[in-house]
C-alpha cells in the first residue's frame, strides 16, 4: 500500500532524522505486511536509528520476519523485539552492523532466540559455555551453524557495548578454542583407531593464543604428538598427523553453510616444509639448534587449547625458558627490526595508507614494540610474560619499562584500531585489515563507534590521530639505542659497535649520525660523575630528540648547553632528579632556533624547566615583571645599563614563554599535548604583551631617571595599539603604540612637548641598540596623520584632532587601544576620550562600511608579498588573521555601543561576545575562532622554528616538518597539515564573505 503524500513526506523526514540514507526504500519496507502491526511504533524507529546502519538493520529484520514459519512466529518475534529492550538493542545492533550475520538469521530464523538471554557485565561465556553451545554439532555443517549462533551472542554484546574490545577478543579466542576442541572430537569420532594410537596436543599461537582473536582470522596452531600406550612412535605420529589434518579440514573447508576460519600451522618448525606433527623432543631440539629470532617471538603467545592438555603444558613448559633467552641471541634487536621492515615492505603500495594491521602506525607496530620489550626485559621480570598485548603493555608500564603516558596512549590507540578492525570484519565476516574507501562503509563504521555528528570525518580524524600516536611511540620504543645494551649477553659486555650505533641513530631520525656520535662521545666519555650522569640521561634524551623534526639540532644544542653549564653543580642534578626537566629541555632544544638561541645567551634559564610540576614555565604577571624591571633600572648606573637589564629580563621571560608553548604543544610523558590550542595562543599573546609592556615601562623609567631625575615635566603615557593593545603579540611582533602627554602645572606646553619628544626618541634609540636578543621595535604609525603626524601629542591635541579630523581607519585602529605604560591616570583619560569614537552610539553608516572594506582590500593587495601563495598566508590570505579581525572589528564598530561585551581590545573575547549577542551564528563564530587560532599558531611556529618572523609556511622541508610537529602533525604529514590549513581558512573565508562583505 502506498502512503499518502503528506504522511510520506513526514515519514521521509523522520527516517532521515533517524539516520536512514535511503528513506524511500525504508518506507517501502516499513509498509511491508511483515511490519504491519508495528510500522508506526516509535520504539522500533528509534531502535533502528541507534544502529550502525539503520537501512541494513531494517532490511535484515524484514528478511528475518519473512523467514519465520508463520504469522504466529512472526508476531512472537515482533512482540518480543518491541517489548524487550535488551533483545531489541542486541538483535537490531547485529543486523545493522553485520550483513553476514543477518544472512545467517534469514537462513536460520529461530537463532534470534540465542540473543534473548541477558548476561550482566560480569557474566560472560567462556570456553565451557561455548563447548556446550557446540556440543550438538555432529558434522562440519552443523558445527558451522552452531559456531555462527555463538558468534551472534558475541557480536551482540560487542555492538551494544556490554563488553570492551579486549573482552570481545578474548571471547572470540574462547569460541575458537571450543571450536577446535569440537572439530578434533569429530575427527577422532571418524577415526577412533588413530585416536587410540596417539596423544595429540593443539597449541594455539598468534591472536588465538594471546586471547585477542579477530572475528575473522587464521587460527594459528602448532601440533605436538606422542605415542599412546605401547604404540610405535612413527605409527603414532602418522595417526596424529591424520587427526590434525582432518581437524584442520573440518574448520577450514567451505560447505553450504560457508567456512569457519582457516587453521594455519605454518608457524611450526620449518614452516610448511616441516612435518605437521612433531614430538616434544623433536620440537625442543629444533628450537635449541635451528630456530630464528622471530620463532621465539611467536612463542610468546603459545597456549595449549585442545587435545591432550597435559602434553600441551609439557610443551610450553619446556620451551618457555628458551623464549626468555632469545634476547641474548646475537643481533637480536637487528633481527626484530629487519623482520618488521620486511613486513612493511611487502604491503602493496596502494594499501599502505589503509592498512590497519601492518601499515605504519598500525596494530602490528604496537604488538612488535610490546613483544620486543617483553623479550628484552622479561628474562628477569616474570610479570611481563603475558601473551596478551594489552596485559603485557600494562605490565611494562607498571614495571617502569614504558612511560605510563606512552602506555596509556598506546593502549587507547590499540583499542581503537582493534575495535575498528572488528567492525570492518563483522560486516561481511571476511578476513581483511583494510579500511574501506566507500563513504557508505565509512559512515557505518563511524556510527558503529558512536560517532554520529559527522561519522566519516570524525572516523578519519580519529583513525589518523591514533596511527600517528602509534607510529611515533613505536619508533621511540622500538629503536632506542639502549635496547642493544640491555639485550647483551652478560652485564658489562654491552657495547654497540660504531656501525650499529649509526644504524640506531639513523632509525631515530638523525641525519648526521657521525656528528651525533661525536656529540655523544664528548658528553658521555670518561669516568667523571658528570659523564656517568650523562650516560644515564642520554638514552632517554635521544628518544625525545627523535620525537622532533630535527633530532640533530636537539643533540647539538644539548651539547652546547651542557658545555656551558657542565661545571655548574645543579644542572645535571636538575635533569636527573626533577621529573619533567630533562624532557622539557629536550623538547625545547629540538623544536627550532628561537628558544635554543635565547637559552644559549642565558643558560641558567634551564632552571625554569624543572620548577616543581612545571610551575617554572607559568608566565609571570605584568605587575611582577614590571616590579623586577623597575628594580633593576633603579640599581643601574645609567639609562643604557637600565635598558640592558630590562632586555635581560625580557630574554629570560621570552624563553619561559617559548618553552611553555613548546612543551604545551609537544606534550610530555606525564602531560599530553595541550588539547585547547586557543589556550596556548592566549598564553603566548598575553605573556609576550605583558612582557613588552613591562619592558617599555622600564625603558621609560630609565630614560626619565637619567634626563630629569624623579619627575618628568609632563605626564606621559604609552598606549598599546594593534596586537599589543589586544594582548595578542607574537614572538616577533612589533609594538604598535601611541604616545600621549600632558604638561604638569606650571610647565609650559613648549617645554613639556620638548621633554616628551626627547623621551620618545631616547626610548626608541635605546631599544634599537644592536643586540643578539630578539628586537623590540616601536611602531607609532597608527598615530593621527600617520607618519606625517607628530610622534607625541597632548591629550588636548588628540581630542581636537579626533573631534575634527578623525578618519574611519583611525577610529577603526582605536578599537585596540589600551594604556600599557606610564601615567595611569592619563592613560585612563585617554581611553575615556576615544571610547565614543570607537564605540559610536549610532553605529556606522554605509559610506563608512564601504570605506573599511576598501581599506582592507587595498591593504591586502599592497602588503601581500609578491610570489606568496595567498591561501597559505596566515595574516593576509583568505581566512587568515586579517579576515577574522576586520570582521570582528566591523561588528564592534557597529554594535559595541549597544553590546557592552564588544568593548574589548581582544579578538577572541569580542568574537565570543558577538556570538552571545546573536550577532554571529554559533557555528560561524567557532569557524572564525578556529581559523584565527590556527593562523596565530602558524606565525608563532614559524618564529620558534626559524628564529625570525614570518606569515607563511616555510619551504625548507625540515623547517616545515618542525612547524608541523609544533601543530601536532607527525612525521610525513606536512601535506596533511597544509591541506588542513587551507580547509580551515576556506571555511573561515566563507563566513567572512557573509559577515564582512555581505552588508550585515
Amino acid at each position: 500500500m502506498t502512503s499518502a503524500p503528506g504522511r510520506r513526506s513526514s515519514t521521509f523526514t523522520r527516517l532521515l532524522r533517524h539516520g536512514f540514507t535511503d528513506p524511500s526504500a525504508a518506507e517501502r519496507l516499513l509498509d511491508s505486511p511483515e511490519l504491519a502491526t508495528v510500522r508506526n511504533d516509535p520504539v522500533l524507529l528509534d531502535a533502528l536509528g541507534g544502529t550502525a546502519d539503520p537501512d541494513l538493520a531494517l532490511h535484515g529484520l524484514v528478511r528475518m520476519l519473512e523467514a519465520q514459519d508463520g504469522a504466529t512466529d512472526r508476531q512472537e518475534l515482533l512482540d518480543t523485539v518491541i517489548a524487550a529492550k535488551p533483545l531489541r538493542d542486541r538483535l537490531l545492533g547485529v543486523l545493522g552492523a553485520s550483513e553476514a550475520l543477518a544472512e545467517h538469521l534469514a537462513r536460520h530464523p529461530h537463532d534470534w532466540q540465542a540473543l534473548v538471554t541477558y548476561e550482566p557485565r560480569d557474566l560472560h561465556p567462556g570456553v565451557e559455555e561455548f563447548e556446550r553451545g557446540l556440543a550438538d554439532a555432529a558434522d562440519p555443517v552443523a558445527l558451522r551453524v552452531s559456531y555462527r549462533r555463538c558468534l551472534l551472542s558475541i557480536a551482540a554484546r560487542d555492538v551494544c557495548g556490554t563488553v570492551d574490545v579486549s573482552e570481545t577478543a578474548a571471547e572470540l579466542a574462547d569460541l575458537a578454542t571450543a571450536t577446535l576442541r569440537r572439530a578434533l572430537a569429530l575427527a577422532e569420532a571418524d577415526a577412533p583407531e588413530d585416536a587410540a594410537l596417539c596423544r595429540l596436543a593443539v597449541i594455539a599461537m598468534g591472536k588465538c593464543g594471546g586471547h585477542e582473536l579477530n572475528y575473522v582470522s587464521d587460527v594459528d596452531v602448532i601440533f605436538v604428538g606422542e605415542a599412546a600406550g605401547d604404540a610405535d612412535e612413527g605409527q603414532a605420529l602418522r595417526a596424529a598427523t591424520r587427526l590434525a589434518s582432518h581437524m584442520m579440514r573440518i574448520c577450514s573447508e567451505t560447505t553450504v553453510e560457508g567456512s569457519i576460519w582457516p587453521v594455519d600451522a605454518n608457524l611450526r618448525p620449518e614452516g610448511r616444509n616441516g612435518p605437521l606433527v612433531r614430538t616434544l623432543a623433536s620440537h625442543l631440539a629444533y628450537y635449541q639448534r635451528w630456530a630464528k629470532t622471530w620463532e621465539f617471538q611467536a612463542l610468546l603467545k603459545a597456549r595449549p587449547v585442545a587435545g591432550d592438555l597435559a602434553l600441551g603444558e609439557e610443551y610450553t613448559g619446556a620451551l618457555r625458558p628458551l623464549v626468555w633467552k632469545a634476547a641474548e641471541r646475537e643481533n637480536f634487536v637487528a633481527d626484530v627490526q629487519e623482520m618488521r621492515r620486511r613486513v612493511v615492505a611487502n604491503i602493496p603500495a596502494a594499501e599502505v595508507d589503509r592498512q590497519l594491521k601492518l601499515g605504519p602506525g598500525g596494530l602490528r607496530d604496537v604488538e612488535f614494540a610490546v613483544q620486543l620489550l617483553q623479550l628484552v626485559h622479561g628474562r628477569a621480570d616474570a610479570s611481563l610474560r603475558s601473551g596478551t598485548t594489552l596485559d603485557a603493555l600494562k605490565a611494562l608500564a607498571a614495571g617502569g619499562y614504558v612511560g605510563r603516558a606512552d602506555a596509556a596512549q598506546l593502549d587507547e590507540a590499540y583499542r581503537f584500531l582493534r575495535t575498528l578492525e572488528h567492525r570492518i570484519q563483522l560486516h561481511r565476516l571476511r578476513r581483511t585489515h583494510l579500511v574501506p574507501e566507500h563513504e557508505a562503509d565509512l559512515r557505518r563504521l563511524g556510527r558503529s563507534l558512536g560517532l554520529r555528528t559527522d561519522p566519516v570525518a570524525e572516523l578519519t580524524r580519529e583513525w589518523r590521530r591514533h596511527t600517528s600516536v602509534v607510529r611515533r611511540l613505536h619508533e621511540k620504543l622500538f629503536y632506542r639505542p639502549l635496547l642493544d645494551a640491555v639485550a647483551a649477553l652478560a652485564p658489562g659486555e654491552a657495547r654497540l659497535s660504531a656501525e650499529a650505533a649509526r644504524e640506531r641513530l639513523v632509525a631515530l631520525g638523525y641525519a648526521d649520525p657521525a656528528a651525533a656520535l661525536r656529540h655523544l662521545e664528548a658528553l658521555a666519555s670518561g669516568v667523571t660523575r658528570k659523564a656517568a650522569i650523562q650516560r644515564t640521561l642520554l638514552p632517554v634524551l635521544l628518544g625525545w630528540f627523535a620525537d622532533s623534526a630535527d633530532p640533530d639540532a636537539g643533540l647539538l644544542n644539548f651539547r652546547k648547553v651542557s658545555d656551558a653549564l657542565g661545571k655548574t653543580p645543579w644542572y645535571l642534578r636538575l635533569l636527573r632528579d626533577e621529573g619533567a626537566a630533562a624532557e622539557n629541555l629536550a623538547r625545547v632544544l629540538s623544536a627550532g632556533r628561537l628558544a635554543p638561541d635565547l637559552l644559549m645567551r642565558a643558560p641558567e634559564a634551564v632552571a625554569l624547566l624543572g620548577d616543581g610540576d612545571g610551575g617554572g614555565l607559568t608566565p609571570r604577571s605584568r605587575a611582577s615583571l614590571e616590579q623586577e624591571i623597575l628594580a633593576a633600572v633603579r640599581r643601574a648606573d645609567n639609562a643604557v645599563q637600565g635598558v640592558t637589564a630590562a632586555r635581560g629580563v625580557r630574554r629570560r621571560e621570552l624563553f619561559r614563554t617559548a618553552a611553555a608553548d613548546i612543551v604545551g604543544s609537544y606534550g610530555t610523558e606525564s602531560q599530553p599535548a595541550e588539547a585547547d590550542q586557543g589556550a596556548l595562543v592566549d598564553l603566548v599573546g598575553g605573556a609576550v604583551s605583558d612582557l613588552t609592556a613591562a619592558t617599555l615601562a622600564g625603558t621609560l623609567r630609565a630614560v626619565v631617571r637619567e634626563g630629569w631625575g624623579d619627575t618628568l615635566p609632563t605626564r606621559f603615557a604609552v598606549i598599546g595599539m594593534g596586537r599589543f593593545g589586544g594582548h595578542e603579540l607574537g614572538y616577533g611582533s612589533d609594538a604598535d603604540v601611541l604616545f600621549v602627554h600632558e604638561p604638569r602645572e606650571g610647565v609650559s606646553e613648549r617645554e613639556a612637548s620638548e621633554a616628551a619628544n626627547k623621551v620618545v626618541a631616547e626610548m626608541r634609540r635605546l631599544l634599537q641598540v644592536p643586540s643578539a636578543d630578539p628586537p623590540l621595535l616601536i611602531d607609532a604609525d597608527l598615530r593621527p596623520e600617520g607618519k606625517s603626524g607628530p610622534l607625541v601629542r597632548t591629550l588636548g591635541s588628540y581630542e581636537a584632532y579626533y573631534r575634527r579630523w578623525a578618519l574611519v581607519w583611525e577610529r577603526h585602529a582605536l578599537l585596540r587601544a589600551e594604556p600599557v605604560a606610564g601615567d595611569e591616570e592619563l592613560g585612563r583619560r585617554f581611553v575615556e576620550l576615544i571610547d565614543p569614537l570607537r564605540y559610536p552610539s549610532g553605529g556606522l553608516d554605509e559610506d563608512a562600511v564601504r570605506e573599511i572594506r576598501r581599506l582592507k582590500a587595498r591593504m591586502e593587495s599592497e602588503r601581500l608579498p609578491r610570489g606568496a601563495d595567498p591561501k597559505l598566508h596566515a595574516k593576509l590570505g583568505p581566512g587568515g588573521l586579517s579576515d577574522v579581525e576586520w570582521t570582528v572589528q566591523l561588528l564592534q564598530l557597529r554594535h559595541a555601543a549597544q553590546v557592552p561585551g564588544l568593548r574589548t581590545t581582544r579578538t577572541r573575547e569580542a568574537l565570543a561576545a558577538a556570538r552571545e549577542a546573536g550577532l554571529v551564528p554559533e557555528e560561524d563564530a567557532e569557524i572564525l575562532d578556529e581559523a584565527w587560532v590556527l593562523a596565530t599558531r602558524v606565525r608563532n611556529a614559524v618564529m620558534l622554528v626559524r628564529g625570525r618572523a614570518g606569515d607563511t609556511f616555510p619551504t625548507v622541508p625540515r623547517e616545515l616538518a618542525a612547524v608541523g610537529r609544533y601543530l601536532g602533525y607527525g612525521p610525513g604529514h606536512a601535506g596533511e597539515m597544509l591541506d588542513d590549513y587551507r580547509r580551515t581558512a576556506r571555511r573561515a573565508r566563507g563566513v567572512v564573505e557573509e559577515l564582512f562583505y555581505g552588508g550585515q
